[in-house]
């Protein structure tokens, strides 16, 4: 029964880790060789944390025969496609946004050889958490339209 107890704290204290994409928002439209900028939230928790390093791409969606695709049918779990960021998280609160949680925003420029289309906007997070720092991945992504 500690197990079980010890287990499910340990699945608590990493999902409230968990980080979000802010903006842009699912669906939203971008431009080849443009910049967008990308907003990752991560909720207030009462566990403690060390913020490590976030990755964020971009991933063209494609059907079987490699013509483009909704991201609907293709899978994106896991896959960041061409990496635009790599490097350090530092989530803070806005001055001026009390309402938004402690996020940090990054520009990223839409590769311009990408095609119209769908394309999934990933992110990859690390952290550690807890007294013990028990190191935690996650992966989120949204679609967003390329025009």
């Amino acid at each position: 029964m500690k197990f079980i107890i010890a287990l499910a704290t340990l699945a608590a204290s990493a999902l409230a880790q968990s980080v979000n994409i802010g903006a842009p928002a699912d669906m939203s439209t971008v431009t080849p060789g443009n910049n967008i900028t990308v907003q990752v939230n991560r909720p207030n928790t009462l566990t403690g944390s060390e913020e490590v390093a976030i990755v964020i791409g971009l991933f063209p969606c494609s059907g079987a025969d490699g013509q483009p695709a909704s991201c609907a049918e293709t899978n994106t779990t896991g896959v960041l496609g061409t990496v635009l960021y790599n490097g350090p998280y530092k989530p803070q609160y806005a001055d001026g946004a009390p309402s938004l949680p402690p996020h940090q925003n990054f520009s990223i420029q839409v590769p311009a050889t990408f095609k119209s289309g769908q394309v999934s906007l990933g992110v990859a997070h690390f952290a550690l958490v807890g007294a013990s720092m028990m190191p935690i991945s996650e992966f989120v992504n949204t679609t967003l339209v390329v025009q």
